[in-house]
């Protein structure tokens, strides 16, 4: 778990690449400056512009 986490602090978001945020509750990860959502699916970060949902 904690390399998971180390991952993820290591993730940009891929509009801006800007800083992402993990939300448990949306279960996601999310850039605040573009308002998105990259989902997290099966633990799998799906940092695809196109996959996103905006918040």
């Amino acid at each position: 778990m904690q390399n998971n986490k180390n991952f993820i602090k290591n993730l940009t978001c891929p509009q801006c690449k800007g800083r992402l945020y993990s939300e448990d509750k949306k279960k996601g990860l999310v850039c605040k400056k573009c308002l998105l959502l990259y989902p997290i699916r099966e633990g799998i970060p799906i940092m695809l512009k196109e996959q996103a949902l905006t918040i």
